[in-house]
């Protein structure tokens, strides 16, 4: 497999650059923004005191991605208002994507955080100190390989040779894996440009790239704006699920506002159900994609919050044998030992 940027398995390193994180799982990474929306400290001030819980210190650090129902947790404030009854204040940080707000949890930045099904696998192979908390439904359509309008590839087996822009790490990595696998093809017979949504849309739109694997609404706002193709989702070989997590000293130590933290996200996922025009107006300008596209992507899921079963754990850890023997992993991993054992308790916040 050719790529741009050097597969390391090195170990883990974090560089702070103003409110900047840049890590590595120990596997080769993107230099990606983390923005601190503080309402306490700041998230250099989070990393630098390591992994010891800030609740402790009154402050429950939640990392949040802007295509994610969390960010209207944050908007509503009910978390933030339940929360400061008992002494608490949180902080909002935002990352570009999973790998990025894994790194900065594997660096004891965040205590609760969410992505797509592959950070977590990169993650737990670098031991990064997670529980998997809870999961969003199934949503297959919710990823793509896209093609410029005109391109020549209009199937994946026509991608052998080509270059395909993704965030390394994220669940369209492993989409993608499968998807070459099912054309009877590999990962060493295209290259991989590793790029953020936003440096790959531009990449894509420049035609510096053949093909983008992205994720929804980024997915919905490219096919809108530049027509792009869809050759190939999630469909047959994903359920592409959204998880939930927790760091583990954070769960044993603070049990009950890992409750409220569940709860907030179920009062969520349930305004965004009844009300998904509106989270489509108050995402447009922070994600500068068009309110149509946020809309389109947005009602084609169902939202709210599920346990970690036992099918589920067995999916990802096929994710996580994938990776393995594909080398994208050093070693192996028991997703098993990672999940919150914990049952949920909701209730409605303020």
């Amino acid at each position: 497999m050719k790529r741009r940027d050097a597969f390391l398995i090195s170990t883990f390193a974090v560089v702070l650059a103003g409110a900047g994180i840049s890590a590595g799982f120990g596997h080769a990474q993107n230099r990606a923004g983390a923005t601190a929306h503080t309402q306490a400290t700041s998230l250099g001030e989070g990393v630098s005191k390591g992994a010891a819980s800030t609740a402790n210190r009154g402050v429950v650090r939640i990392g949040y991605q802007l295509d994610g129902t969390d960010i209207i947790l944050k908007a509503k404030k009910w978390l933030d208002e339940d929360l400061q009854k008992k002494g608490y204040r949180v902080q909002w940080i935002q990352f570009v994507g999973g790998p990025q707000l894994l790194q900065a949890m594997n660096a004891g930045a965040i205590d609760f955080g969410e992505t797509g099904d592959a950070p977590p696998i990169f993650a737990q192979a670098a031991g990064t100190p997670l529980l998997y908390l809870a999961h969003e439904p199934a949503d297959p359509k919710g990823e793509a390989i896209l093609v410029p309008p005109n391109s020549p590839i209009h199937t994946v087996k026509d991608l052998k040779g080509k270059t395909i822009a993704l965030n390394k790490g994220s669940n369209v990595e492993y989409m993608l894996v499968q998807q070459l696998k099912k054309a009877g093809l590999t990962i060493h017979d295209v290259t991989l440009d590793f790029l953020t949504p936003p440096n790959a849309r531009a990449a894509f739109e420049g035609g510096k790239v053949d093909a983008w694997a992205i994720w929804d609404p980024y997915e919905a706002s490219a096919e809108n704006t530049m027509h792009a193709r869809a050759i190939a989702d999630g469909t047959g070989v994903t359920n592409n699920y959204q998880f939930y997590y927790v760091t583990r000293s954070f769960a044993q130590q603070h049990p009950d506002i890992v409750q409220d933290y569940l709860s907030g996200l179920e009062q969520a996922d349930e305004w965004v159900n009844q009300h998904k025009l509106d989270t489509a107006k108050l995402l447009a300008p922070q994600m500068d994609i068009d309110v149509t596209s946020l809309y389109q992507s947005f009602a084609k899921h169902r939202f709210g919050i599920e346990p970690i079963t036992k099918d589920i754990v067995a999916e990802q850890q096929s994710i996580a044998n994938e990776f393995y023997q594909l080398g994208l992993i050093p070693n192996p991993i028991r997703v098993q030992d990672d999940v919150w054992q914990g049952t949920f308790h909701l209730h409605k916040l303020p």
